[in-house]
């Protein structure tokens, strides 16, 4: 099992990506910060590296995906009600992301999503501390109900 998670992402600006995560709250390590990448506290055992993107190929053989048009990946985080839901997405809207889907309310969970300034998706949401209810499962069946 593992222990911690890192989370490598390409950016254009560093200092841009810097400013607009930091408009959301979050916070970063400075230990591992320099003019090529910053670690982005998520929790004590999560963290996402932002790395310039020159230095982001350093990492791979692979090409960057270009996300302007397509998704790699979407990177979703919890917070602790409905309203701050919505307030993280009205946050990254007023500080350079942009609209990725609208708001999904599925009672025991919502969600709403943004893309960063470098188009990364990101999905925000809250779940109900007492759970899902049995039936709230992919299409309607029951939790250990198989087709």
């Amino acid at each position: 099992m593992a222990n911690q998670l890192f989370l490598n992402l390409p950016v254009q600006d560093l200092k841009r990506s810097v400013d607009f995560f930091s408009s959301l709250g979050f916070t970063f390590n400075q230990d591992f910060t320099d003019e090529n990448a910053t670690c982005m506290v998520v929790n004590e055992n999560a963290y996402v590296m932002l790395l310039v993107q020159d230095y982001f190929k350093t990492f791979t053989r692979k090409d960057v995906a270009d996300n302007t048009g397509s998704a790699e990946a979407i990177i979703a985080y919890s917070v602790d009600s409905r309203e701050a839901v919505e307030e993280a997405v009205r946050t990254a809207l007023a500080n350079g992301g942009s609209v990725s889907e609208d708001p999904h309310d599925y009672g025991f969970m919502y969600n709403h999503s943004f893309q960063d300034p470098d188009g990364h998706l990101w999905e925000v949401f809250w779940m109900d501390p007492a759970g899902a209810p049995a039936e709230a499962t992919a299409g309607g069946e029951s939790a250990g109900q198989q087709s």
